[in-house]
């Protein structure tokens, strides 16, 4: 008799255990993230336009309308999706992000910049910085510069990953990386260089 008792409860947890939560890599806020982050590392020049927000390909509207009214059968037994209504912010906030900023600010105008605007440095497709033309580089300066932009793509790639982190989802890495790299592009100051599609492209 108790296990029969005890059976409606069983079936009742098991039920509760069945709700998936579905949460979506927030775009808009890691572009804005992304912005804020940038615009403080490169200088406090006038920020360039921001270009449009990506727009949804044609039909996709109607697509996304019908998954919202889309009737789950599941939900009249208790069982459902519980899908994140609204997005999460993505956080820059936390001391090991601000201390990588930090450095990154520091270092860029201190030694990067004037090889940025020399042309000597570009941005590269992967969020990193390369060195575009050597020649550029005063034989002086090459071992700094080197050093310099060696320092920077580590920095890069642990804020990155340390952003994804930070905000609950590491798997988010590779799209952070991805949105920054786009970012560091749309950022960059006239006569800046930037590889796009395999090759250089001047700003």
């Amino acid at each position: 008799m108790r296990r029969l008792v005890g059976m409606p409860i069983l079936f009742a947890l098991a039920l509760c255990a069945c709700v998936t939560i579905n949460v979506y890599f927030p775009a808009a806020e890691a572009r804005e993230a992304a912005r804020e982050f940038v615009e403080k590392v490169i200088g406090d020049e006038a920020q360039p336009s921001q270009p449009a927000p990506e727009a949804a390909p044609p039909g996709d509207g109607g697509m996304a309308l019908l998954q919202r009214l889309r009737f789950d059968p599941l939900v009249l037994l208790g069982i459902g999706s519980a899908h994140a209504q609204s997005q999460p912010d993505i956080s820059i906030r936390t001391p090991a992000i601000q201390a990588i900023q930090s450095r990154m600010e520091s270092r860029f105008n201190s030694t990067l910049r004037p090889h940025f605007d020399s042309g000597a440095l570009g941005f590269g497709g992967d969020g990193t910085i390369v060195v575009r033309d050597a020649s550029k580089l005063a034989i002086k300066d090459r071992v700094a510069v080197n050093a310099a932009v060696a320092d920077d793509n580590r920095d890069r790639k642990a804020v990155y990953r340390e952003i994804a982190v930070a905000n609950g989802h590491p798997e988010w890495e590779s799209q952070i990386r991805d949105v920054f790299a786009k970012q560091w592009v749309a950022s960059a100051r006239s006569g800046w260089w930037y590889q796009q599609g395999g090759a250089w492209k001047q700003k």
